[in-house]
C-alpha cells in the first residue's frame, strides 16, 4: 500500500476512532453541572442510588457523558456532570420517570436542594468518556459589564491548560440562564498534576486578570469520580 493511500485510509478512519465524548463539541450540546450536599450520615446511601442511575443514564439516547463526583473534602458534597447531544435529549432525560424517582429518593437525604445548572459549551475539548484522576469543578461569576472580557479570558485559559502535563480534560462552560456565570470542569492525572496547574504562570496570570471582573469568590472544588 502506497504512503498516499495509507494516509487517506487513516484519515477516513479517524472519525471512527474518536470517542463519543468528542460529540460534546457540537454547538447544540447541552451540559449540566449539578451540586448537592447530603446529610453527613447519608452520603453513602445517596451514592448507592446515584451510581446505578448514572449507569442507566449513559445508555439513554443522546447521552455523551454522565459522571458522579464525590468531593475530597467534605465528602458529603457531590457533583454530577452530564453532557447530552442536544437540549431535547437533556430535557427528555430530566422529565423521565427514572429521574423523578431518583430525586424523590434523594430528597430526604439532602442537606440542601439539588442545584442543577444547564450550560452551553464555551471552550470544550475532546475527552474520554471518563477521565478519572483528580477533578476540579469551579464556578466563576463575572460582573455583567465584563462578561465578554471574561469569555475571552476563559477561552485563553482553557487552551493553555489543555497543553499542561497531566491534563485529561479542561472545559469552560457558560450557564444558559445567566451568561455571566461560568463553570470550569477539569480532570488531572493525579494530585501532582492538579497542583502543577495551580502554580503555572498561565493560571496565576488568569487569576490576577480575573479578579477585578469577578462578581464573587473563585469557587474551586476538588473531587474524585465515584466508580
Amino acid at each position: 500500500m502506497s504512503l498516499v493511500i495509507r494516509i487517506l485510509f487513516a484519515a477516513a478512519l479517524m472519525p471512527l476512532a474518536l470517542t463519543h465524548a468528542a460529540r460534546a463539541q457540537d454547538s447544540g450540546a447541552a451540559f449540566v453541572v449539578s451540586y448537592v450536599e447530603f446529610l453527613p450520615p447519608s452520603e453513602d446511601q445517596a451514592l448507592a442510588l446515584l451510581k446505578p442511575f448514572a449507569e442507566a443514564s449513559r445508555k439513554e439516547d443522546g447521552n455523551v457523558r454522565f459522571e458522579v463526583l464525590r468531593r475530597i473534602a467534605p465528602p458529603h458534597h457531590v457533583a454530577v456532570l452530564e453532557v447530552w447531544k442536544d437540549q431535547k435529549a437533556q430535557e427528555a432525560h430530566a422529565a423521565s420517570a427514572q429521574a423523578k424517582a431518583l430525586h424523590d429518593k434523594l430528597q430526604p437525604l439532602q442537606a440542601s436542594p439539588y442545584d442543577e445548572r444547564l450550560h452551553v459549551a464555551l471552550a470544550v475539548g475532546a475527552a474520554p468518556a471518563s477521565a478519572g484522576g483528580i477533578y476540579a469543578v469551579t464556578h466563576v461569576d463575572c460582573i455583567g459589564a465584563r462578561k465578554d472580557d471574561c469569555v475571552a479570558l476563559l477561552k485563553q485559559l482553557s487552551e493553555a491548560s489543555r497543553k499542561e502535563q497531566g491534563n485529561l480534560r479542561f472545559d469552560a462552560l457558560q450557564q444558559a440562564s445567566r451568561p455571566n456565570h461560568f463553570s470550569l470542569v477539569e480532570a488531572w492525572r493525579d494530585a501532582k498534576a492538579a497542583e502543577g496547574h495551580v502554580t503555572a504562570a498561565s493560571t496565576r496570570q488568569f487569576r490576577e486578570t480575573l479578579q477585578p471582573m469577578a462578581g464573587a469568590l473563585y469557587d474551586e472544588r476538588l473531587y474524585r469520580a465515584v466508580e
